[in-house]
């Protein structure tokens, strides 16, 4: 594939994967913010149902697992990719599928923080969703992360810098 052309095709995979993942992680926001006010302001009121202990317990542990597995997930899909042979724009395709389903598990951490804070009232959620931030700030993709993950050397690595570049 001409060189251009990758880097144009490199930049339209990479926007969509972007506007995607920005979605992702927006969503839960205004919910856990809304959960998060309601049990601390205590100016709100709702006749909420009263749930077993148990559920808040099952729903942490699948917050928890949740923020394991995404890491194990992503390194496990780009580990192969990192020193094959395929070629650029098949990397960059791998990274972007495994970034993709990597923030579908962040965005249900964030529904599953949100949900557990405003029925059981619990901090731990607050916490998990602390730890869901870090995971999300630590993994946004950037030409810097998918070269250091990948590890791209020479004219590839140039290539995908060229993604941020905007068109005139």
């Amino acid at each position: 594939m001409d060189r251009d052309l990758l880097i144009l095709k490199l930049k339209k995979d990479f926007r969509l994967l972007e506007t995607k993942v920005l979605l992702l992680i927006a969503v839960p926001l205004p919910l856990f913010s809304f959960a998060y006010l309601y049990t601390s302001s205590g100016n709100l009121q709702f006749d909420l149902p009263v749930f077993p202990q148990i559920f808040s317990h099952l729903i942490f542990a699948v917050v928890i697992s949740l923020l394991l597995f995404q890491y194990y997930a992503f390194q496990k899909k780009v580990g192969p990719i990192r020193n094959s042979q395929a070629s650029l724009n098949e990397k960059v395709m791998c990274y972007g599928k495994a970034t993709y389903a990597r923030y579908w598990h962040l965005f249900w951490v964030g529904i599953l923080s949100a949900t557990g804070l405003f029925f059981f009232d619990n901090q731990v959620f607050t916490i998990a969703y602390a730890l869901n931030l870090i995971f999300i700030s630590l993994g946004k993709p950037t030409p810097d992360r998918i070269i250091r993950i990948l590890k791209l050397k020479k004219e590839e690595k140039e290539m995908v810098y060229q993604i941020n570049q905007r068109e005139n």
